[in-house]
């Protein structure tokens, strides 16, 4: 057991409204510890960088942007644009928001928890614990996990028309095994193990083995085994109610037709993503969440590593067991997910170690431009600032609408 862990489960206007650093605790005379002296070896985040990036987020279409970064004790805020367009009321990191597939390393976590507990295998295929589920015996656990199960992605049709798609969703309610029978309908994307294909299948089914072996909701395992243990006061599973607990952003979706009005998404039960994106959060309790689990208070040392067996996404970013791997532009790599949901683009990350965090939002969506924008939002934080000379490895691969939808080509 790793000292120290939490969860149940493992012990039984378009203005820059703030960039602030802010010490954990009031400064004082103190001289700094050993981890601050550690920290100064790693370059300061680029704020003034984090700035322009958020501003370029607006001038691309989105109506706010914001970025937290939590740094060895130290957090600084960043926050541009509104968080309501009828209002004009200003966006803020205090905000809450729709995290999407953000909600894939909270599900990963509880799972690979109950491998920690003796309560499943993951090489063992999923038909053992969900009998005659899945079309092919040799679908694992970990296939589920790292998105090479090849179990088609049932949002490629239901979001093939992005509004009209979302609409007819917006107030539906649907059980696990409805959307793992839409996936069914459509044969498998390959053979079980190999290439990585991303698929909210996968997560779904996740969501249906974290209930059946627990005998709870995934809303009752994720509040005991990670919101409650780390005291994540913004984050809630909601389904299927359509609106967001406090104070928080509303998100707005793109249409695919050009100039076409936003459309408020902000009300909608996510139902059609459950487990693989319904989670509700804020920038700092997403920082906390990542930073606790590089740091090795969720998950015991083996499951750690096994959660960091990468599996080529592409020539700069890895998956693993519902975690994401990026390498930035300065060598540096981090760790955590993304999340797309309609109205929200959301990066969340860490470093290797834990120790500095940072959680971006842009609250649109169906946006290419916005979504690659937001991005930077990483080499500002773990990279400092840009050297003189560009990069070698600085033309990373565009972004793509993989977390929903990720085989429909939009511009």
């Amino acid at each position: 057991m790793v000292s120290g862990m939490v969860g149940r489960g493992t012990a039984v206007g378009a203005v820059l409204l703030s960039l602030l650093a802010v010490p954990a605790q009031a400064a004082s005379a103190q001289p700094p510890s050993a981890a601050q002296l550690a920290a100064t070896t790693d370059p300061a985040p680029d704020l003034a960088g984090l700035r322009a990036v958020l501003r370029d987020a607006l001038a691309k279409g989105a109506p706010g942007a914001m970025a937290r970064i939590d740094d060895n004790g130290t957090v600084y805020r960043a926050s541009e644009g509104v968080a309501d367009r009828a209002t004009g009321r200003a966006i803020s990191t205090q905000d809450r928001f729709r995290v999407g597939s953000v909600t894939k390393s909270f599900s990963s976590v509880v799972l690979l928890q109950l491998v920690g507990e003796g309560r499943l295998d993951l090489d063992t295929s999923v038909n053992t614990y969900l009998p005659g589920l899945l079309p092919d015996n040799r679908i694992t656990v970990r296939h589920l996990l790292s998105h090479r199960s090849g179990l088609y992605d049932y949002t490629n049709d239901m979001f093939d028309k992005t509004v009209p798609g979302f609409e007819s969703v917006r107030n539906k309610v649907f059980t696990l095994q409805e959307l793992v029978d839409l996936s069914l309908a459509k044969p498998l994307t390959g053979r079980p193990g190999t290439a990585y294909d991303y698929s909210n299948t996968n997560f779904v089914v996740v969501g249906q083995l974290i209930e059946k072996l627990t005998g709870h909701s995934v809303r009752t395992e994720y509040r005991n085994r990670i919101i409650e243990p780390l005291k994540l006061r913004d984050t809630f599973y909601v389904h299927p109610d359509t609106a967001l607990p406090g104070r928080y952003a509303k998100g707005y979706l793109r249409p695919d037709e050009a100039g076409a009005p936003l459309v408020d998404s902000t009300r909608q039960t996510v139902s059609w993503a459950q487990s693989a994106g319904a989670m509700i959060s804020s920038t700092r309790d997403l920082d906390t969440f990542f930073s606790a689990l590089l740091k090795g208070r969720l998950l015991p040392a083996t499951l750690l590593t096994q959660m960091q067996q990468w599996v080529p996404v592409n020539s700069t970013q890895g998956y693993g067991l519902g975690l994401r791997r990026r390498d930035l532009s300065c060598g540096v790599s981090v760790y955590g997910h993304t999340g797309t949901v309609q109205g929200y683009y959301t990066y969340s990350f860490t470093s290797k170690d834990g120790s500095r965090s940072i959680t971006a939002l842009a609250n649109t969506s169906n946006n290419s431009d916005v979504l690659g924008v937001m991005a930077r939002t990483l080499d500002a934080a773990f990279c400092g600032k840009p050297a003189a000379a560009p990069s070698a490895r600085s033309s990373a691969p565009a972004e793509r609408y993989e977390d929903v939808a990720p085989d429909v080509a939009r511009d």
